[in-house]
């Protein structure tokens, strides 16, 4: 890929959390283009994040948020974020964010998240998870290659690897089934080209592209891909443990405690590149049969 190309490819994504205020706390933030009859829930997870850290002093990073996913996205209608400061303390700030879409003339919540920003202090204790050993990204192959290699069934994933490159450590249209206690998968991803260095912008894109592969860990048990199942995020959680650039290569590891009733529990474990462990993850999702 050449380096116009992930110039172009980054800027399409920090187009998308590039948000416009409105008002005092209320910021408007755009769709790109889609051939989705929904919106990325990825997409609006991290536009809620950067709207509240506008509201947050710089100094203060994110440390954890969490979100539930209301209704879907219409990709036709802008999104509106309204940020509640519920708290501004000494050491944490807490911000609320509201996303509301016009539906038939009346204004609708389609995604709420919680934010909490943390000035930052001396660690008594210090641990992480160590990253396991899994090849590179690479001699891995990416998206492009899934693509032609599974044609029509794999179309889906070429407009998202314009802007997150991906490497795969086995082909999720061709994984058998997994058992316990090997169940966990592997996925390198950064953003394509180069972002700013906004700590709130690289927190975004890092919780922009977490919701993109974490769900297919609930069926990973069965083998397949989506083309299978069809399924949809009902919450997500993002716990950062670091600093992070998405714009590099991080280790996403994924996998499923737990699935019934429709709904599966998955959760994710993010590497920087030299080793770091630097976020974790966790969603329930709904997961339906096409048959359905």
């Amino acid at each position: 890929m050449n380096e116009g190309a992930e110039a172009t490819q980054a800027a399409a994504l920090l187009s998308v959390l590039d948000l416009t205020e409105r008002e005092t706390d209320v910021f408007v933030g755009r769709t790109p283009t889609t051939e989705r009859q929904r919106i990325f829930g990825g997409q609006v997870a991290g536009q809620a994040l950067v709207a509240a850290g506008r509201t947050v002093p710089v100094e203060r990073g994110v440390h954890s948020l969490h979100s539930y996913f209301l209704r879907p996205g219409d990709p036709t209608e802008e999104i509106r974020y309204s940020v509640d400061r519920i708290r501004d303390g000494r050491s944490f700030t807490t911000r609320r964010v509201i996303a509301c879409q016009r539906r038939n003339g009346e204004d609708v919540a389609i995604f709420a998240l919680t934010a909490d920003f943390h000035a930052g202090e001396p660690a008594v204790a210090e641990h992480a998870l160590p990253m396991p050993a899994v090849p590179g990204p690479e001699d891995l192959p990416g998206t492009d290659e899934i693509v032609a290699r599974h044609g029509g069934q794999a179309a889906w994933m070429a407009a998202m690897g314009r802007v997150v490159e991906q490497r795969f450590t086995r082909d999720p249209f061709a994984a058998p089934p997994k058992a316990p206690p090997d169940t966990q998968t592997w996925t390198w991803f950064r953003v394509a080209g180069e972002l700013t260095d906004d700590p709130v912008v690289q927190a975004a894109a890092l919780t922009f592209v977490s919701d993109l592969t974490l769900l297919s860990a609930g069926f990973a048990r069965l083998g397949g891909g989506w083309p299978d199942f069809v399924g949809a995020s009902l919450d997500h959680a993002v716990w950062f443990h670091r600093r992070v650039r998405a714009d590099d290569w991080l280790l996403y590891e994924t996998d499923s405690p737990a699935a019934s009733s429709g709904r599966a529990l998955c959760f994710g474990q993010v590497w920087s590149a030299d080793g770091t462990h630097v976020a974790t993850v966790a969603q329930e999702g709904l997961i339906r049969s096409l048959d359905r």
